[in-house]
């Protein structure tokens, strides 16, 4: 019987997710993914990664990392730590893993997994979604 999966099972390393990713195409698997800060967490991001569920077997979220949120929103944030908006989000049925990345943007991440689909909220265009030309490019 296989045991199931709690909640911290869902929170990955980039390297452990890497492995995960190569797993779940292997067994055919369609990979979606989304990213952001969720520093405080609201309706229109459950909105949001209900609709990115939707778009893939497989839902990654990508987390800005403490430093990188107070980079991009400021120095009084974030609200809430990098630990807790990872395991706030891993605790979401609808999201399948959940991984911090350092960098500003998540285009490293993004090239590292090569997800199937890349969700952004619909108040970005193509050209503003980071790691789409990479996606697209690769099939």
């Amino acid at each position: 019987m296989k045991k199931p999966e709690t909640i911290l099972d869902k929170i990955y390393t980039r390297d452990e997710l890497i492995k995960a990713v190569y797993r779940w195409k292997f067994l055919g698997k369609s990979i979606a993914f989304t990213n952001g800060c969720f520093d405080i967490l609201h309706a229109g991001h459950i909105s949001s990664l209900s609709e990115a569920a939707k778009e893939g077997d497989i839902l990654i979220v990508g987390i800005n990392t403490d430093a990188s949120t107070k980079r991009l929103k400021g120095n009084n944030r974030p609200i809430n730590n990098e630990d807790s908006r990872a395991l706030l989000l891993a605790s979401l049925a609808i999201v399948n893993a959940v991984t911090l990345f350092e960098e500003d943007t998540p285009l490293e991440l993004i090239i590292a997994i090569m997800p199937d689909v890349i969700v952004k909220g619909g108040d970005y265009t193509m050209d503003q979604m980071i790691g789409a030309k990479e996606v697209i490019g690769n099939g």
